[in-house]
């Protein structure tokens, strides 16, 4: 008998459906999801963690943590159906929320910043490469394609957003590189609306990617996931009436998003066009939600 069957027999479902990487088993006494235990990832410890910083935003589990189980069973969380304008807003709340109980300050190798300004720098330098190759490619056609022509159009844009990054780069390890200590908390790590459920309380779901870490982080990957959909400048600044950020958390978050997404040019025009006009428009978006924070540069 697999594990599957195994839990079938032990909570005895009158109908089971498998939804992306969970089995949801509806049952007499409850509904309960069944999900793949994470690999390299305790997760009976995180979540006694938050419950001892008086954080219990997240289903429960029914299952044990034993080392031979391969599954875990969580309580099923039904969403509230009712439309929530402010669902964002209320989700950016309790990310804070997560992210004032569980910070510290931790003691720092003296290379920790160095590190992050090269990894940071190459990027940039990757990126930048990566364009000017296209650049010159493309400028070489004597009849542009859409994409070529959508790209050249583009090309100062990109790289001025890229400018600015190494420019903030700089300024952020000046701040930094004397520091022995750096704040983190536990963060979701995976975080997006799709993970954020109301019911009897607000809930997140989805934890096996949490770690202890830089609380932008979680600002980061809602950012990335959600940009299309959001008027970020609100949500952030409600995040910080919670879990303020110091000026270098808050300058390496504005580096961070202002990183150009790379353009994959393979594919057909259409999809090309498609997916460089999304990321232009990211550009133009973060530049437009930047804009107050840098009124007088």
């Amino acid at each position: 008998m697999n594990k599957l069957e195994s839990l079938k027999s032990l909570y005895k479902p009158y109908r089971y459906t498998i939804k992306g990487k969970c089995t949801i088993l509806e049952t007499t006494s409850g509904n309960f999801v069944v999900k793949k235990k994470p690999k390299n990832k305790d997760l009976n410890s995180i979540f006694n963690y938050l419950k001892s910083r008086g954080f219990n935003n997240f289903p429960e589990c029914f299952s044990s943590f034993n080392s031979r189980d391969d599954d875990i069973v969580y309580e099923y969380i039904e969403d509230n159906e009712i439309i929530n304008p402010n669902k964002c807003e209320d989700l950016i709340s309790l990310v804070a929320l997560l992210h004032s109980k569980t910070s510290y300050n931790k003691e720092v190798r003296e290379e920790t910043y160095q590190e992050i300004y090269e990894n940071i720098d190459n990027n940039i330098a990757y990126l930048k490469s990566y364009y000017l190759k296209y650049y010159d490619l493309f400028l070489k056609s004597i009849y542009p394609s859409p994409k070529e022509y959508e790209f050249l159009r583009n090309y100062s844009k990109i790289n001025a957003a890229l400018d600015f990054s190494k420019r903030e780069l700089d300024d952020w390890f000046n701040l930094v590189k004397d520091k022995k200590s750096e704040r983190i908390s536990l963060v979701h790590n995976n975080l997006s609306l799709d993970h954020y459920l109301i019911n009897d309380k607000e809930y997140l779901i989805s934890w096996d990617n949490a770690k202890f870490d830089t609380p932008i982080l979680d600002l980061y990957n809602l950012y990335q996931n959600n940009f299309w959909d959001l008027e970020f400048s609100s949500i952030y600044k409600k995040y910080l009436l919670t879990s303020p950020l110091s000026n270098e958390e808050q300058k390496l978050f504005f580096i961070l998003i202002s990183l150009v997404p790379e353009i994959n040019f393979d594919g057909s025009e259409f999809e090309v066009c498609k997916e460089m006009r999304k990321k232009i428009d990211y550009i133009y978006k973060t530049e437009d939600f930047l804009k107050e924070y840098y009124q007088n540069e």
